[in-house]
């Protein structure tokens, strides 16, 4: 098996000591260092506080070592593509999002700055957390088995005001919508 805990930290850009005090209970960054290196054993108890601390499910922060996986091994800055000093795994939306479920919405035809192909990742929210998705691009489930999405504008009580991603396109208004989910990736194919 091999030990991704440091992979998926510095994906999240958290030093040592984030992860160690993110921890419950909280523990040092000594302790984080020895179990990201193998120097300490991991075990359940360990990956269930370290998962929750970086928000992923703990089977995330080990994998096979027999299955090949996406490497990152460069980076594209303003000079231009780098290379890493050593190859790390590139670590899936999927992996580290938490555990409120994602949901994807396909496009089919062009609009606003998606293209058809282009595949929507997006995460579920419950509705009482709608103000941290203000000016994110939001699917939301209407009445009749329809959904509005575009950029989320306004939120007042529960009533979620959304602005169609197409130009000049009216805002739509949802009434007590059981969820939103709050564009994450998108996939578009080359």
């Amino acid at each position: 098996m091999i030990n991704r805990i440091r992979d998926i930290r510095r994906e999240k850009g958290l030093t040592l000591a984030d992860l160690a005090q993110a921890c419950d209970p909280p523990t040092t960054a000594q302790t984080i260092g020895r179990l990201e290196t193998g120097m300490r054993n991991l075990s359940i108890k360990w990956m269930d506080r370290i998962g929750a601390a970086l928000g992923v499910s703990p089977d995330a922060l080990v994998r096979s070592d027999g299955i090949a996986h996406p490497q990152v091994v460069a980076k594209l800055g303003g000079g231009g593509p780098e290379a890493l000093a050593k190859p790390r795994d590139a670590i899936a939306p999927t992996e580290i999002g938490g555990d409120a479920p994602l949901v994807v919405l396909a496009v089919e035809a062009a609009t606003g700055p998606y293209l058809a192909g282009d595949q929507v990742w997006l995460r579920q929210i419950d509705p009482e957390d709608a103000a941290r998705a203000i000016n994110r691009d939001v699917l939301v489930p209407r009445k009749g088995g329809r959904f509005a999405f575009g950029r989320l504008i306004d939120r007042q009580g529960d009533r979620l005001g959304i602005l169609p991603t197409g130009a000049g396109q009216k805002q739509q208004v949802v009434d007590s919508p059981p969820w939103l989910a709050v564009a994450e990736m998108l996939v578009r194919r080359l």
